[in-house]
């Protein structure tokens, strides 16, 4: 089956920012950037899946529990839904090598800068990864947006500290915030569509008989 649907994956903790906690997620209070909104909503429009796929350090850590992340998720998601926002769905790694619970304390194939998380989502949801588009604010989002086969962008909101840059780790873009970065999406996306159309209308001169 052909993937003809396209999605745009976004960090958790880049889709919240500096001033928007897990905390306070948890807590119900989520007070969203109008640049956040607008760049979200810019993008649902274009027909982008908005579908985000995050680590859950505290679940390996024995400080969050099951019902804790679907809290989580069901303020998410009714806070963006209530702004005409659907998200198609949260996909968790709850994974850490040095997390304190057995079950959880282990390497895996779903915690970024593993790409897991997004070729499953991508399965799920017929996703094709090359018109798709990874957002996050750190580099090791970056490098599992392009082991998936993505476009990345990458949010300079100063959640990424070590700028450790190797090949798969530099972004296509670079982004101020979700409005910036849905901007380039579309005029990107855009662009390749305009390359390819004359393209498709070229005919060959014939030879007069």
């Amino acid at each position: 089956m052909p993937r003809n649907t396209k999605a745009a994956f976004l960090d958790k903790d880049g889709l919240l920012n500096m001033n928007h906690s897990s905390r306070r997620l948890r807590e119900g209070q989520v007070e969203w950037s109008p640049e956040t909104i607008e760049g979200l909503r810019l993008l649902y429009l274009a027909g982008y899946a908005l579908i985000v796929v995050t680590p859950e350090d505290e679940a390996a850590r024995g400080r969050c529990a099951g019902e804790t992340m679907f809290d989580e998720d069901f303020t998410l998601r009714i806070s963006l839904a209530m702004l005409d926002i659907p998200l198609v769905n949260v996909y968790h790694c709850p994974h850490h090598p040095q997390g304190t619970m057995a079950a959880l304390a282990h390497e895996c194939r779903c915690r970024k800068p593993e790409s897991g998380l997004l070729i499953q989502a991508a399965d799920e949801y017929n996703m094709d990864p090359q018109r798709s588009w990874m957002i996050g604010d750190t580099l090791d989002d970056t490098e599992a947006g392009r082991a998936a086969g993505c476009r990345t962008i990458l949010l300079s909101n100063g959640h990424e500290t070590t700028w450790n840059m190797t090949e798969g780790r530099w972004p296509d873009f670079i982004a101020a915030n979700m409005l910036e970065a849905a901007s380039l999406i579309f005029v990107t996306d855009a662009g390749q569509l305009w390359d390819r159309s004359p393209s498709a209308l070229e005919v060959d001169d014939e030879e007069p008989r």
